[in-house]
């Protein structure tokens, strides 16, 4: 295959799924070698094994990392510090796109940014909800699946004063009930306690925000 003909077969996706790609050809041999020619000559810049973006000379669509986590470890969805980021409930911006994930953890760092996936067990992989980015899908943990994703792995002491550390800000965005239904689904009677002060601190947020 010419390097033309792969670009014109590939310029409309953000990133090349090998796998996909090669779906069907009887000799895929020939071609994964150009690719790993194209990736030693630059045209092709590897994310990990089978993904690649194109070069930015011959780039047409643009790449969301949000997406491109998704995608480079499936089955898997965007939480912890990064889902607070996209949601607004923490005021900075997070340089790390961390998933959580059924298989084995892996961190990747790549020319579009770094990509942390934390195991969490088949029991306590939901809820999140898909996004459409530039008619590219990502999955994304909801704001209360995120904050509790982030006590359960990070094993952090759960105190007023931490949540404060935290600088949470709008935190009308997190359904208590639906805090709380989620927690008690980890059957663990420490992220319940954590649950329980995470919804103490957000009356106490929105007592606040009222006198002001």
């Amino acid at each position: 295959m010419k390097w033309e003909e792969f670009v014109k077969k590939v310029d409309n996706l953000a990133v090349i799924d090998t796998e996909i790609l090669l779906a069907g050809v009887s000799n895929q041999v020939p071609v994964k070698v150009q690719i790993s020619r194209w990736k030693n000559s630059k045209k092709l810049i590897q994310l990990k094994r089978g993904f690649y973006l194109l070069s930015q000379p011959y780039r047409k669509t643009a790449v969301n990392e949000l997406f491109t986590a998704s995608l480079l470890k499936k089955p898997s969805y965007i939480s912890m510090e990064k889902a607070l980021e996209y949601h607004n409930l923490i005021p900075e911006g997070v340089p790390v796109y961390t998933s959580v994930t059924t298989k084995r953890p892996e961190k990747l760092v790549t020319e579009i940014g770094a990509f942390d996936y934390r195991h969490i067990k088949n029991s306590l992989f939901w809820g999140y909800d898909s996004i459409n980015i530039n008619k590219q899908t990502a999955f994304i943990a909801t704001p209360e699946k995120a904050l509790l994703d982030f006590f359960y792995l990070k094993g952090e002491k759960k105190s007023t004063g931490y949540l404060n550390e935290m600088r949470l800000q709008n935190l009308e965005k997190v359904d208590i009930d639906k805090l709380l239904k989620c927690a008690e689904r980890f059957k663990s009677p420490g992220i319940l306690h954590v649950a329980r002060a995470i919804a103490k601190y957000i009356d106490l947020y929105k007592k606040e925000e009222k006198t002001l």
